[in-house]
């Protein structure tokens, strides 16, 4: 891990604002013990996590429990123990949790979270309460992920070095073989399923020898011997056999759900990662290039813009955009790209006027992405911006995330500018990249490389063909994207529907088939259609997960919004999916409640009785001005949950501590650069924790 800033003696935090991760906490209040179980099914992880943290100091405490929320991800379990009370979350349908939130004393405190908190992204908050000295808080978090794609084709999974106990002492000079035993406070399991059979595994962490659970090595198993060192996070790379473009696992239905149902059928998923060739692209199959300028950019950017512009390749498609407090389209529509058409928009690129009045850059990808595409072509935008967008930038993230399977973002934000994170955001939501240029960093020479890496080949006009056995047939939940670039993957999920006529018809087939510019691929695989047992439903809950978006996105009318609010809370509360349709609420029970919970039903009328208090809990968007940062590839939506224990002083009032937590983080310099190598790492690691 590279360290972006140093923390000084005086603070005494064990945490670090890193550039991967942000955990801080005060020293007093630190975790004693862990158990963490992870089911890794080829692309998708489910993780079972619970921690211990003790009060060590003699005054009590209120403790927050805040952690970002992932566009991959669904947090489906949370709850929190200090003695005799339970803090657990849970979902209702969202218009009676905004009654609800009326009810719940402190939610103005999430509110002035939102605005003030130094982090920037989607999160979860929750107010846990007091903790009295010397007693323990055990937490609970339990979610599902599709794992990211490693460069070399492996599923990467990854866990912050801040949630590990501390060590005991530094190991300096022993090597994995010379570290004794398993310490008693870590309990970290890792379970490894895949029918093409786990070959290897790639760990930066002592563990114990890869151990196959069957004899086609089609389930191992691994645990953890100690914490990543110092400065990094757990990472581990599972490399599997058999082939590589095209990978199914079915997962079996829930036998007390009614048939037809999402739950009651079983889901099968399906990974697809093509192989692409380096083949050059007959004319007209380049696809569209869509050029973004900030119009406050004018004078820095032109020569960029006309250098790009002469550099595209004729037979695609091209438009300019300016954009200010409005934007301006050089051409209604793309337009090919010949001679006369790039002479003509180069005339033109001195008729951009500076603008230094708003930012409406979510108008302008709203325009754009409303014009279907061209011939199918794939899409890919180059955006230079150096102004703020305000405070759109949820909107505009949930315009990208909409679309992201239809386009790619590479973004061009000036050093230090308010845009630098939106552009980080936008970039890897849509699997492009994003390059912020510095004072000696030539403009022209890094957008460049990106136009090389858009004009490489990729897999377009993808579609799968499906031959399952007589009386079944599958749904497509998610279906293939219009393209996927290289380098990437997409996991598509789909509900078999029926009964088979042949009890004993086992095998299915799928086709996967494309293009890379006018050449023709297709793999078929043969897959078992007996399904994985697992009663934690992870592959449904993802699939669950896509489908409450789709439904969310749907324009009907008034009625059939309504049966399809309806219909997706209940979805959406059956395997405590977060959707659009509900909102997280948290109660506080006593033990006698705890007893009794199973009988309680998850409604308002349990949530408002006597003997359960509402707490403060929401997912929010945090309008700060830093994001958290991870090695994996999510940005916005970050790939992994994390967790910020931040002691708030017991005598101030909530405003008070949060106008003193947020002021006390304003203060933090960041003072360190991304390039930082690791013995400056290591210095600055030891200083924070002095």
């Amino acid at each position: 891990m590279r360290i972006s800033g140093t923390l000084s003696k005086q603070r005494r935090y064990r945490g670090l604002f890193s550039r991967e991760w942000f955990f801080s906490s005060d020293p007093e209040m630190e975790m004693e013990s862990m158990t963490v179980n992870v089911t890794i099914q080829d692309f998708v992880a489910d993780v079972v996590s619970e921690m211990f943290f003790r009060n060590k100091q003699q005054i009590s405490m209120e403790i927050m429990f805040l952690f970002p929320v992932d566009s991959d991800t669904v947090v489906h379990t949370f709850h929190a123990t200090m003695g005799n009370t339970r803090v657990e979350a849970m979902l209702c349908d969202k218009k009676e949790a905004q009654q609800l939130y009326k009810a719940t004393p402190g939610m103005e405190n999430l509110r002035y979270l939102q605005d003030q908190w130094d982090l920037w992204g989607p999160v979860f908050a929750c107010f846990l309460g007091t903790v009295p000295p010397n007693e323990e808080v055990a937490i609970s978090l339990c979610y599902v992920q599709e794992l990211p794609l490693h460069p070399d084709g492996a599923a990467k999974f990854c866990w912050p070095r801040q949630l590990f106990p501390p060590p005991k002492f530094i190991r300096r000079h022993l090597s994995e073989e010379e570290i004794p035993e398993i310490p008693e406070d870590l309990h970290f399991r890792i379970r490894l399923q895949s029918a093409r059979g786990v070959s290897h595994i790639d760990v930066n962490s002592s563990c114990s020898p890869l151990q196959y659970t069957a004899p086609d090595q089609t389930s191992a198993e691994i645990s953890l011997k100690s914490s990543p060192w110092i400065y990094d996070e757990l990472e581990l790379l599972v490399y599997y056999g058999g082939p590589h473009n095209l990978s199914a696992v079915v997962e079996s239905r829930d036998p007390k759900a009614a048939p037809g149902s999402l739950l009651g059928d079983p889901v099968v998923m399906v990974t697809l990662k093509p192989s692409i060739p380096e083949v050059v692209p007959g004319p007209g199959h380049l696809g569209e290039f869509l050029f973004l300028m900030d119009c406050s950019l004018y004078q820095d950017a032109q020569n960029t813009l006309l250098f790009l512009l002469k550099s595209l390749p004729l037979g695609c498609y091209f438009n300019i955009y300016s954009f200010g407090a409005t934007f301006k389209a050089f051409y209604s529509q793309s337009v090919e790209y010949t001679q006369e058409t790039m002479d003509n928009a180069v005339g033109r690129i001195s008729s951009i006027c500076p603008d230094l009045g708003g930012c409406d850059l979510l108008g302008l990808l709203r325009s754009i992405y409303s014009t279907p595409l061209l011939h199918g072509l794939p899409r890919q935008l180059f955006i230079f911006i150096q102004r703020k967008v305000s405070s759109e930038e949820q909107a505009i993230m949930a315009e990208v995330h909409r679309y992201r399977d239809y386009h790619r973002c590479f973004c061009f934000p000036i050093d230090k500018c308010e845009s630098f994170y939106i552009s980080q955001a936008i970039a890897l939501e849509t699997k492009g990249k994003c390059v912020c240029i510095h004072s000696k960093m030539t403009m022209t020479s890094e957008a460049v490389k990106c136009l090389q890496q858009a004009l490489q080949p990729l897999a377009s006009e993808i579609s799968l063909q499906w031959d399952l056995p007589l009386g079944l047939e599958a749904t497509v939940i998610r279906k293939a994207p219009e393209m996927i670039f290289p380098g990437h993957q997409s996991i598509i999920y789909a509900q078999i529907h029926g009964k088979a006529q042949d009890p004993e018809a086992d095998v299915a087939t799928v086709t996967f088939q494309y293009r890379v510019g006018s050449q023709p691929f297709h793999y078929t695989l043969r897959f078992s259609m007996s399904p994985s047992a697992d009663d934690r439903f992870p592959v449904h809950r993802i699939a669950m997960m896509h489908l409450l978006w789709k439904l969310a996105q749907q324009g009907t009318s008034k009625s059939e919004k309504e049966d399809t609010w309806h219909s997706a809370v209940k979805l959406s509360l059956s395997l405590r999916v977060p959707s659009a349709f509900t909102s997280v609420m948290a109660v506080r029970m006593e033990q006698s409640d705890i007893e009794h919970r199973d009988s309680l039903l998850p409604d308002s009328s349990m949530l408002l009785s006597p003997s359960c208090n509402l707490v403060p809990c929401q997912l929010l968007w945090l309008c700060g001005s830093r994001p958290v940062w991870f090695k994996s590839t999510k940005f916005w939506m970050v790939q992994k949950c994390q967790l910020c224990l931040e002691m708030l002083s017991p005598k101030a009032s909530h405003m008070e501590v949060l106008t003193q937590l947020s002021a006390r983080y304003k203060d933090f310099q960041i003072v360190g650069s991304l390039g930082m190598d690791r013995e400056i790492a290591k210095k600055n690691f030891y200083l924070s924790t002095l």
